[in-house]
């Protein structure tokens, strides 16, 4: 198991509907997260500083592969279509990402 950690920005604004949408989440782009090998899914948000942090444990033998069939997912791209015009990028997130990656630095179970 691996677990990931990711950071994006998210406009003021839309703070209310993002926190919305995602209490009612398509059952579609929940189907496609579980059948890429991800669980314990959650996004926090901080404010006011105004950020979405992700984190995630993935249990795959196959990071890229199931990535690109979530990528490649019509309903997570619909999806998508809502939720990234809300998130603002980080200008120094790596070349191909939209959440920025993070390092993880400490772990207890």
């Amino acid at each position: 198991m691996i677990r990931i950690g990711q950071v994006i920005g998210i406009k003021p604004e839309v703070i209310e509907e993002y926190a919305r949408i995602h209490a009612e989440v398509w059952p579609g782009v929940l189907d496609r997260i579980a059948a890429s090998n991800i669980r314990n899914f959650t996004i926090f948000l901080r404010r006011p500083e105004n950020l979405l942090f992700a984190y995630m444990e993935y249990h795959g033998t196959d990071w890229e592969a199931d990535t690109a069939k979530i990528a490649a997912d019509p309903e997570t791209k619909r999806w998508w279509e809502i939720t990234d015009p809300m998130q603002v990028p980080l200008e120094t997130r790596a070349e191909g990402e939209w959440w920025a990656g993070m390092e993880e630095v400490f772990h207890v179970d």
